[in-house]
This record gives structure tokens, C-alpha cells and sequence, in this order.
């Protein structure tokens, strides 16, 4: 059993490579993303509020995502056999939480698996996925502003991470596969208990 964080910035591939790991590994996917997505999409309460901050390229505040995290893992018998965080943690206090979160379930983290990509490639990237995908969160002025609160408030969670033991330094560009080659001889080290 593994609960891995897939962690970089927007656009670095984080859902393409969780796609390929929940494959491998058998791991449920929780997408703090897409969870935000769906209630946007859907018009709740909470949508709107997400939305307020999304359109504007902010994160969400860490209380609601915590909030959300929690009655995912706990709505979801499948994530007892291992998850991977895809977005989420986003701050330290975020990543504190999920510690505490995953101690209560009798777990951890086992491993995060950086995604390092320069901003250029990012921005060429979300443009592109913007122009194919539709997302209203993929223009130059979102993306800017996403890039700029990455790294003052996301980033500094490598370092948080370093410091546990658990972060994995994985270059995000060339091939998807020869990435997740990459990343999966990374995890050959990992004692996933």
C-alpha cells in the first residue's frame, strides 16, 4: 500500500502522472482538482465559493480543503488500499493536516513525487491545454498569477518535504513514459507498509 502526493506546479504533469501510477499501483485517485471542478460544475454551495478564489487564480482557503480531503477519504472504502494525492497538499499547513489526517487512519504519506518543470514549458503547456481542453483557467492572466502564488505559497513545501524524508526529485520534461520510468525506479526505494 503506497499513499503517494503527486506535487509541482500547474501544468506540470501531475494528472498524467497520476493516472499512470493509480495503474500501477492500484491507488485511488483523489484529485483536489477535479473534486472542485465537479462542484463548480454542479452549482453547489461550495462551488461557488471555489470558483470566487479559482477565477482569480487564488487557492482555495486550507480549512475548506481540508474539509473536502477528509469526507473524500472517509466516503471511500477504496482509499484504505492506498491513495494518491494529486493537488492537494498546496501549503504547509495543508500538508500538516494531511499528516495528522493520515495518522488517524493508521498511515502516512510514504513518498512525494516532485514534478520539477520550468515556468516557460508550464506556461506553453496550460496555454496549449487551455486551447484543446476549454478550461477558463488556462489564459495567460490566470496562469501567471497560478505560477506566482506556486511559488511563494506551494513551492515551500518541497522543502517541508525534503526535510520529512519523503520528496523525490522526478524532471518533468521529455517523454510521459520515460517520466514515469523515472518515477517508478524512484519508488523501488520506498518501504510502503
Amino acid at each position: 500500500m503506497f499513499n503517494l502526493v503527486v506535487f509541482g506546479a500547474p501544468g506540470s504533469g501531475k494528472g498524467t502522472q497520476s493516472a499512470r501510477l493509480i495503474n500501477e499501483y492500484g491507488l485511488y485517485h483523489i484529485s483536489t482538482g477535479e473534486l472542485l471542478r465537479e462542484h463548480i460544475k454542479q452549482n453547489t454551495e461550495l462551488g461557488r465559493v471555489a470558483e470566487s478564489y479559482i477565477s482569480k487564480g487564488n487557492l482555495i482557503p486550507d480549512e475548506l480543503m481540508i474539509e473536502i480531503l477528509e469526507h473524500e477519504l472517509d466516503s471511500n472504502e477504496e482509499t484504505r488500499a492506498g491513495v494518491i494525492f494529486d493537488g492537494f497538499p498546496r501549503t504547509i499547513e495543508q500538508a500538516k493536516a494531511l499528516n495528522v489526517m493520515m495518522n488517524r487512519r493508521g498511515t502516512k504519506v510514504h513518498a512525494v513525487i516532485g514534478l520539477d518543470v520550468a515556468d516557460e514549458e508550464l506556461i506553453q503547456r496550460l496555454l496549449k491545454r487551455g486551447e484543446e481542453s476549454g478550461r477558463s483557467d488556462d489564459n495567460l492572466e490566470t496562469i501567471n498569477s497560478r505560477l506566482k502564488v506556486y511559488h511563494s505559497v506551494t513551492k515551500p513545501l518541497r522543502k517541508f518535504y525534503e526535510e520529512e524524508g519523503k520528496y523525490l526529485d522526478i524532471p518533468g520534461t521529455g517523454s510521459v513514459e520515460d517520466i514515469f520510468h523515472t518515477i517508478r525506479h524512484a519508488l523501488e526505494g520506498i518501504n510502503a507498509d
